[in-house]
């Protein structure tokens, strides 16, 4: 029996997300073997530095595309949301599967009385490591903290109900804690326009070398095309903007029958500076949902989002040197 060999990061989180797409292969192709190769990235052995001082989203990728390209591995699962928007050469998004819940989620302390972020008493502390996130939501609610807090989910979720820890809050993905069966911790789930989410959050993609036409057929019965298509947009929308998991850009998308809609929004690290942009269009087929990234990047520069994000890069020079 022919065996295939899936890639994913060690994490309890990826590996269930590689689970689940392990058992949809299996499902459809009974005839075969199905075999997760996991192991641990660089961004995984850190667990200490904030994310955005890495500056790039390949750290939780590269090692994985490693085993990829010489064939020690035939695809790997990835949250999309950690995958830069620029692959490296010969490699390609096989598939995207059904979007889970997008959105981000308030989760407060186990022990708290609180149900909003707006309730929180002044000076409140709340655990991001994601600048998007406390950028966004400095300008809603100026009377919060943002600290910066690492680890998977658990680890998270252990630091935020202890006692003696700082954290009145955390915001994480909803569709991680759904996958890791912790949906229950969701106080409330964070939308527009107080919170817009990461390029192509929520979202599983796989990756696979380019012209493997037996792993594409595989892959065939996976694939859901008004994810894919939006994800799509999303992800023009951030390569247009040059953007990384450091930068906070955020967006909502979401369909009218065949009309893509989508909402974009650039933030300034401390919330001061915003534009923001909606935009719609027909979209059937991949180019199409290029092209809609591309106007939504455009409408944003317009309205001055270039030089918000020339500020945080050269805020992250002068930081490097």
């Amino acid at each position: 029996r022919r065996t295939i060999r899936i890639g994913s990061r060690k994490s309890k989180l990826a590996l269930i997300q590689t689970e689940l797409v392990r058992s949809l292969l299996v499902a459809a192709h009974p005839h075969l073997d199905f075999e997760i190769v996991s192991m641990t990235t660089t961004g995984d052995n850190n667990q200490t530095k904030p994310l955005h001082s890495f500056g790039a989203k390949a750290l939780w990728t590269h090692e994985l595309e490693e085993l990829l390209l010489d064939g020690r591995v035939d695809m790997i699962v990835h949250s999309l949301k950690d995958m830069p928007t620029q692959l490296p050469l010969h490699c390609t998004i096989g598939a995207i599967l059904p979007r889970e819940d997008p959105r981000d989620a308030l989760v407060m302390k186990a022990s708290s009385p609180h149900t909003t972020l707006a309730s929180l008493p002044a000076g409140s502390t709340i655990g991001t490591s994601s600048v998007r996130r406390s950028a966004q939501l400095a300008r809603s609610h100026p009377h919060l903290t943002f600290q910066d807090v690492r680890g998977n989910v658990g680890t998270r979720l252990a630091k935020l109900d202890d006692p003696s820890s700082p954290y009145a809050a955390l915001i994480l993905a909803s569709a991680g804690l759904i996958r890791l069966g912790l949906s229950d911790r969701i106080t409330a789930p964070l939308e527009s326009p107080v919170l817009l989410h990461a390029v192509g959050q929520g979202a599983l993609g796989v990756e696979v070398r380019e012209g493997d036409q037996e792993v594409d057929v595989l892959l065939a019965p996976l694939r859901d095309v008004k994810t894919a298509l939006a994800c799509r947009a999303e992800r023009s929308l951030m390569r247009t903007l040059e953007g990384g998991c450091s930068v906070p850009i955020g967006v909502e998308t979401a369909w009218e029958g065949g009309v893509l809609k989508m909402k974009g929004i650039v933030v300034s690290l401390d919330g001061a500076e915003a534009v923001d942009f909606d935009g719609e269009m027909e979209v059937t087929e991949e180019e199409e949902a290029e092209e809609m990234g591309r106007v939504v990047a455009r409408g944003l520069v317009e309205k001055g989002a270039e030089e918000i994000l020339k500020k945080i890069n050269l805020n992250r020079e002068i930081v490097d040197a």
